[in-house]
């Protein structure tokens, strides 16, 4: 299992830094999540094996169960919440998790501000797309959130998510990464949560500081 991680791993580098190379970025600025959702502590302790220290997880109750199992590494690990977070699992989330790269409602950072009285790391997710399956704050209602979450006392706002739409050429999410890189610079955010297995080329070409991939590195799930 190990060697064949490890040898995705190396593909995968290789596109980034090709992807970074076109792009005239430094590879260094990209940060590599690995997302286990549905892989064993095993898989987990293999990635870590091989280099990786960046991990996310889509539920809450399964990065809780999975990196119990991995105390002994645990400190050199961070932990990345990327799916949708319910308020009643805010509690358990925070105890788990570094940073959670799914604030979606304004009520959510409020819950998480009152739960904690310490800095918590996160990332507001934005639905540029109009998807009505996928969560996140629209461009109309972007600027009030931002200043509204800044604005919370234990709730520090690396910069903004998206999860593109599910397109047959990557190119076709070229646009809407664009508008991203825009708009987390336009409030002045360094960090751009975007990019997945099947664009995260385009993603890190037209901004990503973080790219969230499974199936290049792991495999098809189960």
């Amino acid at each position: 299992m190990q060697e064949s991680i490890e040898r995705r791993i190396g593909i995968l580098r290789g596109r980034i830094e090709e992807a970074c190379r076109k792009s005239r970025r430094d590879i260094g600025e990209i940060k590599l999540i690995a997302v286990t959702k549905n892989f064993p502590s095993e898989t987990v302790r293999a990635a870590f094996n091989c280099g990786l220290n960046d991990f996310g997880e889509n539920r809450v109750q399964e990065a809780v169960a999975k990196y119990n199992e991995l105390e002994d590494i645990r400190r050199q690990i961070a932990l990345h919440f990327i799916g949708h977070l319910q308020s009643n699992k805010v509690g358990d989330v925070l105890q788990a998790v570094d940073i959670i790269h799914s604030i979606d409602t304004l009520r959510l950072a409020e819950f998480i501000n009152k739960k904690t009285d310490r800095p918590i790391n996160v990332f507001l997710e934005v639905n540029l797309s109009g998807e009505q399956t996928k969560y996140g704050f629209s461009r109309g209602k972007l600027d009030q959130a931002v200043d509204s979450i800044s604005a919370l006392p234990h709730v520090n706002v690396l910069g903004l998510m998206t999860i593109a739409p599910v397109c047959s050429n990557a190119e076709e999410t070229r646009p809407l990464f664009a508008e991203m890189k825009g708009l987390n610079s336009a409030y002045g955010f360094k960090e751009l949560s975007m990019g997945m297995t099947d664009d995260f080329e385009v993603a890190v070409e037209e901004g990503a500081t973080m790219i969230r991939i499974g199936r290049a590195i792991f495999g098809e799930r189960s």
